[in-house]
């Protein structure tokens, strides 16, 4: 065969072969985008998921924060990302939840991404600053209601866990309070460490370090039961507050048209580093529980999560025109 026909032959094998199928994924390094500030939950769990993914996939993990407006600036981010596995996001319940009913005009949609793997998940914890006067649920409670427009309570971001449950807590409680955002649970934390409002529903990996600490002082948890790192903290039910069962989480997810041979890769990957003991002992010790459900589980339970948040923020009339 002359050589330029087999330069034609091997152009023509190498159109056939799927685009996925053409190269090892991956050859480069994965960027994990986190839509929050550093310092808060989403940040620490990838940052030590990166860890441990690196050495699975054999390359480096980068974790870069793309922080403000409750997620929605990273998240708009990955969704324009081309779909070849080399940046993925560590979503969470406000932008891959909460947000899609909260904002009438949100610049990305539930189809812009494909759902990998629960991550770590986790109750939220009302606290004060240890400067407070307010020692259990009941006595914060009364305070406000003293002096109705004297008092704030901040968040991660409008629309994050954190927001949705004070806002919850001020429907079940009878109290009000206005909202200060801010550009991640880290900002926050260190807000409500310098008193500059009254209190915080933060999800509890981010202010553990200052509970344990005794900078900031626990009231309750949002959980169903109590935490396993705080035993002697009592439930939002148990405190007198009905309905106010929260738990915030945080997964994987890839822009919509990733290859399905890359998502199965990362899956398997991220399967094997939260597996590791170690990983699994650190997310405990932040009071959270490690993940690892399939893709199919995962991207059910997120469908599962948007509607319930519908049903809230319609209920609550919580939804904002941006």
């Amino acid at each position: 065969m002359k050589p330029r026909y087999i330069a034609t032959a091997l152009a023509l094998m190498t159109f056939a072969i799927p685009v996925s199928s053409q190269a090892a994924w991956p050859e480069k390094p994965v960027t994990i985008v986190v839509p929050a500030a550093p310092g808060g939950t989403t940040d620490m769990a990838t940052r030590l998921l990166g860890e441990k993914l690196a050495k699975e996939l054999g390359v480096t993990i980068v974790v870069e924060n793309r922080a403000g407006a409750g997620g929605i600036i990273g998240s708009q981010y990955v969704a324009k990302a081309a779909p070849d596995g080399y940046t993925l996001i560590m979503g969470n319940i406000g932008p891959n939840a909460i947000n899609y009913s909260m904002y009438n005009n949100l610049s990305y949609k539930a189809e812009d991404f494909r759902a990998i793997t629960m991550v770590i998940s986790n109750p939220n914890i009302l606290v004060v600053n240890d400067a407070s006067p307010a020692h259990n649920v009941k006595e914060l409670v009364a305070m406000i209601k003293a002096d109705p427009q004297g008092y704030s309570f901040g968040s991660s971001g409008t629309g994050q866990s954190p927001h949705m449950s004070g806002e919850l807590f001020k429907q079940r409680a009878g109290i009000e309070a206005q909202h200060v955002p801010y550009k991640g649970a880290g900002p926050a934390v260190t807000a409500l460490l310098g008193n500059q409002f009254a209190f915080m529903i933060d999800n509890l990996p981010s202010s553990l370090p200052h509970i344990k600490s005794g900078k900031l002082r626990a009231l309750a948890v949002t959980g169903d039961q109590r935490s396993s790192e705080l035993p002697d903290i009592p439930t939002m039910a148990e405190e007198g507050i009905p309905d106010m069962v929260v738990t915030a989480w945080f997964g994987l997810f890839a822009p919509k048209g990733t290859p399905q041979d890359v998502i199965d890769k990362i899956y398997s990957s991220t399967k094997a580093a939260l597996d590791t003991p170690d990983l699994r002992e650190k997310y405990k010790a932040m009071g959270g529980q490690a993940g690892g459900n399939s893709p199919t589980e995962f991207t059910q339970f997120v469908s599962d999560e948007q509607q319930r948040w519908a049903d809230i923020v319609d209920n609550a009339n919580l939804a904002i025109s941006n």
